[in-house]
């Protein structure tokens, strides 16, 4: 699916590199366990700094950027909601996608690219499909408790379905590969988390990005150790 059509949707969906442990994503589903997965949840991937700066085709220079922001959008997105429901669920994740955009920082630091966020505050994007879509996300999210976790599930399927296809797009460059891998770890548990934490809200989701499927597969599966 690609971004504009996204962004429709959206809008109908809800009325080398050290990553620190938070890498591994939020694994547990109540707020609890959440609250100290951070921590908990693995080991802390190292990954190999590049020992030249590689030549990337403009479809991974493309990707690595459009990342950089996507996960700053994850991440800002829950901080705000975290402001309006005060659910540790937000904060964690939060925590989790600080650490997932430093590691395409520092990815695009070592290809000698210029990173579109260096500058930017919490809720602005050079991208001005994502600048769009926080906004959109951050108001979504106001209503209800439910309607914010919703927000966060439809942010992860997101984020998986967006990651997997950068990935597929990397030619030779195993670095970037490996970030993505954990990226993806990462954002599975976060679903998870999420699914979780809205379920026990009484709340239910349904997928607007992956198929029902994917997302079945994702969702009733253990929570996974990323890194290490």
């Amino acid at each position: 699916m690609n971004r504009q059509m996204f962004l429709r949707r959206a809008g109908l969906a809800v009325g080398g590199l050290l990553f620190g442990s938070a890498l591994s994503g939020c694994g547990g589903g109540d707020e609890e366990a959440l609250a100290s997965s951070s921590a908990s949840a693995g080991a802390p991937a190292i990954l190999p700094t590049p020992d030249v700066v590689a030549d990337l085709s403009p479809e991974e220079v493309a990707g690595l950027l459009f990342m950089r922001e996507e996960e700053k959008l994850a991440q800002d997105v829950y901080l705000a909601l975290y402001a309006r429901w005060g659910t540790q669920v937000f904060a964690s994740i939060a925590e989790s996608e600080a650490e997932h955009t430093e590691a395409i920082r520092r990815l695009i630091e070592a290809h000698g690219l210029v990173d579109p966020a260096a500058t930017n505050p919490t809720g602005v994007f050079e991208n001005d499909d994502l600048q769009a879509l926080y906004d959109r996300l951050v108001a979504m999210g106001q209503p209800s408790l439910i309607d914010a976790l919703k927000v966060g599930c439809l942010i992860e399927e997101k984020d998986i379905q967006d990651i997997n296809d950068k990935k597929a797009e990397v030619l030779d460059e195993p670095d970037i590969v490996q970030v993505y891998d954990h990226l993806l770890c990462g954002s599975r548990n976060h679903l998870r988390a999420f699914n979780r934490t809205l379920f026990n809200q009484g709340g239910v989701y349904l997928p607007e990005v992956i198929t029902q499927a994917e997302w079945d597969a994702i969702a009733n599966s253990p929570s996974e150790t990323c890194g290490g």
